[in-house]
């Protein structure tokens, strides 16, 4: 098989069935459509590098290298392959399968089991939150990707103009000590002077001395202008607010014309972090220290005791489902765009198996430096390895700046950091365009682009309080409170839905229909996963985040008592829709007693089915399975001779 053919193999459908209508054209001039009404992909690999390009986010490059090297370097990828097999390709399967089948949004969809149609509303305003908190990070990426073209960098040193005071400092300062005189006074004396007369400082005497690097004291007061705490809101920032509204029209612009215009953007968002991950590696192993640094992070310093700690399995899971996006309703709403016979199957491994791998890869490339960094400061890996924030904007910066051609590589950096947060803003946008697509079909397609700069402009307005001088700690409360808990919910939810109301015989026969029979055997796995794995599994996630819960802390800043009772408001504003909703559709079915209400609520509405009537063959008939609900309705297709 020649290359050309491979490439076909892997890209196109493996359809059960002929495509119908592909010289369709709809109002918008799309040829091919196989849904006139809704659209579709202009191509696979359109809609494969949008998954990608959600799915590959900052998390794969703030969040999974600093997890490997804290919880055993290269042993953490055992638990951390473990979990995605366990959890996170099952669910990445499921979410896909579910929107590609109906063709419907994350609210729409759940015509398939009424009563839990508040899980799409609860996942609708997760994304929204999402949606604002995540942009502004995209915005303090652009303001150090223009921070970025100057030379030297503005963090490279302790610069006046900028606003760097006296604690600020290239090397740490020495600890003073405190000496008190035979009159009544006391000396401030360096501990080094001491000891070079054979001195030393008394028991309870040391003074710290107070420091900030320049790319910390730089992000602090040139860029966030830091408040001392969230009580203290203070002003917008107006360069923040600038970047805020660039990334937005960045957004709108590509989301002008639906999957049609961001299909086509994702050709390069999607497909130039790689490339700039690349130049960065091959740039990062030739430096001095590196070695050290990739070492540290999956080398000869692996712990496979820690393989017996339950937190590491726990952290696994978690980066496991905050790292491939389930949850959020955005897989569902893009697979919606899907045509009919698409092997979902097929795209669920390519995703999953590039976005774990683009974390190791992107682990290498930020260690490698790190350890030349290391090696500069003459200190220990661990003293400059951090997490989310305090890696790319506070860390990576300094180490960047001790580069040569230092302005080269921050551009390259946080051009990278742009192209990876816009992509999955485009996708974390869709959700919310489809859901009311779904709801309003005739509104979205004629006012599309007046549609979506009013979205893109209120979620605007709303992010305004996340580029004050408190909005650091609103993004830290945000992300705590909403997106921990609530994704496992939703995800939970999910699973109980399809696998245990809906019946897991009944989804697998639905995606036989899309992707043609497979044997007993192949679905076995995804059986045991749906039904029982995957659910304890989430379980287990929940209990311990619950057991482990603690007070929320920014650095050394503690957070108000009123912000936590914010944040849980927050909590409970988003999941309340699922009993409410749940509560409205029991008491909208029909049936004299609450069981039978129950039972009709649980039952798929009519309309319940794929979108198009090509595909729901010529009839349909009831066929009950003693396994399942007797009301459940199964659709058999029945093909045309």
């Amino acid at each position: 098989m020649d290359r050309r053919h491979l490439f076909r193999f892997l890209l196109n459908d493996n359809r059960p069935n002929p495509p119908q209508d592909t010289d369709t054209a709809n109002e918008h001039g799309a040829v091919g459509d196989e849904n006139v009404e809704r659209g579709n992909w202009s191509s696979k690999i359109d809609y494969l590098l949008s998954m990608i390009g959600y799915a590959v986010g900052f998390g794969n490059v703030w969040r999974f290298p600093y997890l490997a090297y804290k919880n055993g370097g290269g042993a953490f990828l055992i638990p951390y392959s473990v979990m995605l097999a366990l959890v996170g390709i099952p669910l990445f399967f499921l979410e896909c399968s579910f929107g590609q089948f109906a063709s419907l949004g994350p609210v729409a969809v759940w015509r398939a089991v009424p009563m839990l149609q508040g899980v799409g509303i609860a996942m609708m305003f997760l994304i929204t939150m999402s949606n604002i908190s995540y942009n502004c990070i995209v915005g303090y990426s652009l303001y150090y990707l223009f921070a970025s073209f100057q030379s030297p960098l503005p963090w490279a040193d302790c610069f006046s103009w900028w606003g760097a005071d006296e604690t600020c400092s290239r090397t740490p300062k020495e600890t003073l000590c405190n000496l008190t005189l035979t009159d009544g006074y006391f000396e401030i004396v360096n501990i080094t002077q001491l000891q070079e007369n054979n001195g030393s400082c008394p028991n309870g005497s040391e003074i710290s001395n107070p420091h900030q690097g320049p790319s910390e004291q730089y992000w602090d007061k040139a860029v966030l202008r830091r408040s001392s705490s969230m009580d203290e809101t203070g002003e917008v920032i107006w360069y923040l607010a600038l970047c805020l509204l660039l990334a937005w029209l960045i957004v709108g612009a590509a989301l002008s014309k639906g999957i049609k215009s961001s299909g086509k953007v994702v050709y390069f968002t999607a497909t130039f972090p790689y490339v700039v991950l690349t130049i960065l590696l091959i740039r990062g192993v030739t430096l001095e220290g590196a070695s050290k640094g990739i070492e540290f992070y999956i080398g000869s310093q692996s712990d496979f005791s820690r393989l017996a700690d339950a937190e590491v399995w726990k952290d696994a899971a978690t980066q496991i489902f905050f790292s491939i996006s389930v949850g959020w309703g955005t897989l569902v709403a893009l697979s919606s765009y899907n045509k009919f016979h698409n092997n979902c199957y097929r795209d669920t491994i390519i995703v999953c198996v590039v976005n774990c791998a683009t974390s190791v890869f992107a682990g290498f490339v930020i260690f490698s430096i790190l350890g030349h960094m290391a090696h500069i400061q003459d200190k220990p890996i661990s003293e400059v390895a951090q997490s989310g924030f305090g890696l790319v904007f506070i860390a990576y910066p300094e180490a960047l700046a001790q580069l040569p051609w230092a302005p080269l590589w921050s551009v390259s950096f946080y051009f990278m950091l742009l192209t990876l947060g816009v992509d999955t803003q485009f996708a974390g946008l869709e959700p919310v365009m489809t859901a009311l697509q779904d709801q309003f079909p005739t509104l979205v397609q004629s006012k599309r682009l007046l549609l979506t700069a009013g979205v893109c402009s209120l979620f605007y307005l709303l992010g305004l309080l996340c580029v004050t001088q408190a909005g650091i700690y609103w993004l830290n409360l945000m992300d705590h409170y909403v997106t921990d808990w609530i994704l496992v919910i939703t995800a939970l939810l999910q699973l109980i839905g399809l696998s245990w109301i809906y019946g897991t015989n009944r989804f697998i026969k639905d995606i036989e229909m899309m992707i043609g029979e497979r044997t007993w055997l192949f679905w076995l796995w995804w059986r045991m996963c749906w039904i029982l794995i995957s659910p304890c599994l989430l379980v287990a996630v929940l209990i311990w985040s619950l057991t482990t819960f603690a007070p929320l802390r920014y650095g050394s800043v503690e957070y108000p008592v009123w912000s936590g009772a914010l944040g849980w408001c927050m909590t409970i504003f988003c999941i309340m829709w699922i009993p409410i909703m749940a509560v409205v559709r029991v008491v909208q079915a029909e049936g004299p007693t609450l069981w039978q209400k129950i039972s009709a609520a649980c039952t798929s509405a009519p309309d319940w089915g794929p979108y198009l009537e090509q595909h729901r063959g010529e009839r349909y008939r009831k066929k009950p399975d003693s396994t399942e609900d007797p009301n459940c309705v199964h659709l058999l297709v029945i093909p045309e001779k």
